[in-house]
């Protein structure tokens, strides 16, 4: 029974060293295509609660909220991606909305990416709290996503539908 702690702390001592390298990967490269990769695989590892705690130790919601107000489109798909993955958990969320990320995601929702307006919507409708509510269902907020509602792309129309029939009361 021991050795099977030992082996799970040391699966756990493996998991965090190698989150840690891409941080530390993502800090120290100055090519735009590795930062993406890390940024990617960042992500990617966000989907999964288990990394949670790691990735607040290493402060990579940081790095993803930096992220949104990058110039390059990409940086900006990751970031609002790995947001949206881990803000489903409360610390996560509480951290997200502590440091201003519901004006950050909103800023989003005018990307040229498709995937970056899809994961806004998506993280918006996760950060919806009865303190975040203001500000998330403020009448530029709910205009956009009328526009949206109304587009061609099913799938934008599709999120913004459930957006404005989930997060928004009747009145608004």
């Amino acid at each position: 029974m021991a050795s099977s702690g030992r082996l799970k702390e040391s699966k756990s001592q493996d998991r965090f060293d190698y989150l840690q390298a891409l941080v530390t990967e993502f800090q120290d490269t100055d090519s735009q295509e590795s930062k993406e990769q890390v940024l990617a695989n960042l992500a990617n590892f966000a989907y999964d609660p288990s990394n949670y705690q790691y990735l607040r130790q290493l402060q990579v919601i940081d790095l993803f909220l930096d992220m949104l107000t990058e110039d390059n489109e990409r940086f900006v798909e990751f970031g609002i991606g790995g947001l949206c993955n881990l803000c489903l958990d409360q610390q996560n969320k509480e951290y997200i909305l502590q440091n201003d990320g519901v004006q950050a995601v909103l800023d989003c929702l005018s990307s040229p990416n498709e995937d970056t307006v899809l994961s806004a919507i998506t993280t918006l409708m996760y950060l919806m709290t009865p303190l975040s509510r203001k500000e998330i269902t403020a009448m530029p907020v709910i205009e956009c996503m009328l526009r949206f509602s109304m587009s061609k792309n099913k799938r934008l129309s599709n999120l913004a539908t459930l957006f404005l029939e989930d997060i928004c009361s009747p009145e608004e």
